[in-house]
């Protein structure tokens, strides 16, 4: 009888820790789609129109779906730990380092990524910072970016909501 109240206990305490563990985690998970009526237009250039997220406590693994104005898509997968560690994956035959972590309140992701590429036979760094915040509803995530390469920073909001 002992044996299974401990037992009991240990499954209650797994399950109520596994819950709280992956309460901000679990929110994030999800297939994102761009909100075309409230992101500026990408005025020709390729943009991000879609993330599908799975976000654990130790993990966060993305897939991005890049579009262009002909509605042609480029996806990548993106498996990054969430301790700041430096991840390493190849998008296209362009090298890519990110890593990703909690903002220091918790309430953002901060995904911080340089990838290389070549232009006009030089090799080119696009270095990116990116802040996904979550709203109170969980229905829609703000992505606030600053990117910059040799030439120009540029900076932006781009806004997704769930996908049902």
């Amino acid at each position: 009888m002992q044996t299974k109240k401990c037992f009991s206990l240990f499954v209650l305490l797994f399950i109520v820790a596994a819950v709280y563990a992956g309460g901000k985690s679990s929110s994030y998970s999800g297939i994102w789609k761009l909100n075309r009526e409230k992101t500026p237009s990408a005025n020709g250039q390729i943009f991000l129109s879609k993330i599908s997220i799975l976000l654990r406590n130790d993990s966060l693994f993305t897939v991005r779906t890049y579009e262009n104005n002909n509605g042609e898509t480029y996806p990548f997968d993106e498996n990054l730990t969430m301790d700041g560690k430096e991840c390493k994956i190849t998008i296209y035959d362009m090298p890519r380092k990110s890593k990703a972590s909690w903002s220091e309140q918790g309430k953002s992701l901060v995904i911080e990524s340089i990838t290389t590429f070549t232009r006009d036979s030089r090799e080119e760094n696009l270095t990116s910072t990116e802040t996904w915040k979550m709203d109170e509803n969980g229905n829609s995530i703000t992505v606030d970016y600053t990117t910059t390469m040799s030439t120009a920073t540029f900076k932006g909001t781009l806004y997704f909501n769930k996908s049902e």
